[in-house]
């Protein structure tokens, strides 16, 4: 006879533990998984229930991820309003798929696994990335309706915003590296979001410099010059009336 009958809201309950010392809670998730897969049709009247950390686990990640998502589609209708051009907007946010690959370069090679603190990081170098690439694509688009072809444009953007995007990496990536190092008690777990940020900005910061200028150049390079503005007080308007400012009736409405 069992020596102990355990029970959970009224229903027989046998359960099973394990110690999942020298790895990670993702790969125990997946293996726990794939043994309940295995082990074929459950007997009628019997259910398996998987508790312990592994559910706040999952339900973490699928916020993090569908925050992540959020971001940027807000980022992007932001920048649409902004710049008043979608296309511009997704220049912009055009680096984040360098930033994610950055990212998971940099936890491959460090040995580090995707955690809630490598995950922060990753959210982090998305900002930091995207501020870098508003900054290019601000002064690309100016050189751009000045009259100079796109092209020319992107690479006058990437030349002269060089060092401010240089200087914001670089300070980013120093300040990190203390953290990415793990020294001191208790720094092996917050180690991943330095790593993390480390290598999503180092991948983040070549791209826009190098290969964002010829994405402006692609996707910019058939647009129109004229704003997409409809404000009659606008001087880039299309729609920009020059007389309409000294009109009597504008004077008496302002006034």
């Amino acid at each position: 006879m069992p020596g102990e009958l355990d029970r959970y809201n009224m229903k027989r309950l046998v359960g099973l533990t394990a110690n999942i010392q020298g790895t990670d809670l993702g790969k125990v998730a997946e293996q726990v998984t794939q043994a309940i897969k295995n082990a074929g049709e459950v007997p009628k009247g019997i259910t398996v229930d998987v508790r312990g950390q592994i559910t706040p686990f999952n339900e973490i990640f699928r916020g993090l991820v569908f925050g992540l998502m959020i971001a940027v589609i807000v980022i992007s209708l932001l920048l649409t309003a902004y710049f008043q051009s979608l296309r511009l907007a997704i220049v912009s946010v055009s680096t984040v798929p360098a930033v994610l690959a950055g990212v998971a370069a940099a936890l491959f090679f460090t040995g580090s696994t995707l955690n809630l603190q490598s995950f922060m990081g990753a959210i982090m170098a998305v900002g930091v990335a995207t501020a870098n690439a508003i900054l290019l694509v601000t002064f690309a688009e100016r050189s751009r309706v000045g009259g100079m072809p796109a092209k020319q444009a992107g690479i006058e953007g990437a030349r002269t915003r060089v060092r401010p995007i240089l200087m914001t990496s670089c300070a980013m990536i120093a300040g990190m590296l203390p953290l990415a190092l793990g020294m001191g008690e208790g720094g092996d777990q917050t180690a991943p979001l330095g790593r993390a940020v480390i290598g999503g900005l180092a991948a983040a910061t070549i791209t826009t410099l190098l290969i964002l200028p010829a994405i402006f150049a692609m996707v910019m390079g058939w647009a129109d010059n004229k704003s997409a503005s409809l404000d009659p007080f606008d001087p880039y308007s299309r729609c920009y009336v020059p007389d309409q400012a000294a009109t009597p009736e504008v004077q008496h409405a302002q006034a």
